[in-house]
C-alpha cells in the first residue's frame, strides 16, 4: 500500500511560530511503523497520483485561496481510484462555512450565524439581531482569519465600506462577537471519532485570533470530560467517518459551543508524541485495512 501526506507549497507565515515540522514527524513515525509513505504537493503537476493508494489530505494550507481548482483535483484523484482521507464528500462539505447551518439545523450548538451573498449589502442591522455590540465578519471560504474583520456599532461607518467591497468577491458571514474568545478556543482532536488530545489557543492581549501567525499563544491544559463528550457529538453527526477532526470551540457557562469544524488541512498538534502519533496511526490502520 503505497501512500502520500499530502501538503502544499510552503509559505513562511503559515509555519511561523510553529516549533514542530508536524508532517514530516507524522510521515517518519508513520514509515517506522512500517509504512510506504512519501510527501507531496496537492497541485503539483509532476505527480502521477494513480500510484498512489490513499492520499492523506493533510495541510494544503493555500486551498481556500485556489478553491475550484483543489476541488477539481480532489474529485481527479478520487476517479482515479485513489482513497482520499479525509473522503472527498466531506472536504467538500467542510470548506464551505454554511457547513455550520447545517450543524445548527441538527441542534447542536454552534455560534450564531448569519450568510451574506456575494454582491449582498451589509447592513447594521446584526447588532440588534444577535443582541451584541460587536460582530465579526468573515469569508465563508477562508482560513487562518484571513479577511475576518470585528465591527462595532461605534465603527460601523468606518468599515462598512469595507465589507462591501469584500462582498463583490464573495460570500460572507456574520457573528456576533465571543467575548469568551478572550479565554481562548479550545481544539479538541479525534482520529476515526476517537478522542486523542486537545490544546487551547489564547489570543495576544488586543486581539481575537488565536493563530500563532497573529501572535496566539498554545497551551495543552487537561479539559473536563464532560466537554470532550460534547465536542465528539459533532463527529457523531457526519455521513462517514474521518481519519481525523480537530472540533474548535469555546466554553460559555461551562460547556462547549462550536466555532469550526476542521476536517481538510487542521494542524494535529502532534508535536513529536509518540502517543499521539501512535494514535493517528491506529486509526489510519482501522481505516485502510
Amino acid at each position: 500500500m503505497k501512500i502520500t501526506i499530502v501538503g502544499y507549497k510552503m509559505e513562511k507565515k503559515f509555519s511561523q511560530g510553529v516549533a514542530n515540522d508536524e508532517d514530516t514527524e507524522l510521515i517518519n513515525f508513520l514509515i517506522s511503523k512500517g509504512l510506504d509513505v512519501i510527501p507531496s504537493i496537492w497541485n503539483d503537476e509532476n505527480i502521477d497520483w494513480s500510484n498512489f493508494d490513499v492520499a492523506i489530505i493533510k495541510s494544503p494550507w493555500d486551498y481556500h485561496n485556489h478553491l475550484n481548482e483543489f476541488l477539481d483535483w480532489l474529485e481527479k484523484i478520487d476517479k482515479l481510484g485513489v482513497r482520499v482521507l479525509n473522503p472527498v464528500e466531506i472536504i467538500k462539505w467542510n470548506s464551505d462555512k454554511h457547513y455550520l447551518k447545517d450543524i445548527a439545523a441538527k441542534g447542536l450548538p454552534v455560534i450564531p450565524a448569519e450568510y451574506l451573498d456575494k454582491d449582498s449589502s451589509f447592513s447594521n442591522h446584526f447588532f440588534d439581531l444577535f443582541k451584541t455590540e460587536k460582530l465579526v465578519v468573515k469569508p465563508c471560504v477562508s482560513a487562518g482569519a484571513q479577511n475576518t474583520i470585528t465591527v462595532s456599532r461605534n465603527n460601523f461607518d468606518k468599515h462598512s465600506a469595507e465589507i462591501e467591497q469584500l462582498l463583490r468577491e464573495q460570500d460572507y458571514m456574520v457573528q456576533p462577537f465571543v467575548e469568551e474568545i478572550q479565554n481562548g478556543e479550545w481544539s479538541f482532536l479525534f482520529f476515526n471519532g476517537k478522542y486523542s488530545h486537545c490544546s487551547l489557543k489564547t489570543p495576544k492581549q488586543g486581539d481575537f485570533r488565536v493563530q500563532h501567525y497573529h501572535g496566539g499563544t498554545i497551551s495543552y491544559p487537561i479539559p473536563d470530560p464532560l466537554h470532550i463528550e460534547q465536542a465528539g457529538a459533532y463527529l457523531k453527526s457526519l455521513p462517514q467517518s474521518t481519519l481525523y477532526a480537530r472540533v474548535d470551540g469555546v466554553l460559555i457557562d461551562h460547556s462547549f459551543r462550536l466555532m469550526e469544524l476542521e476536517l481538510i488541512e487542521p494542524y494535529l498538534f502532534l508535536n513529536g508524541n509518540n502517543t499521539l502519533l501512535e494514535n493517528y496511526y491506529q486509526a489510519l490502520m482501522t481505516l485502510v485495512s
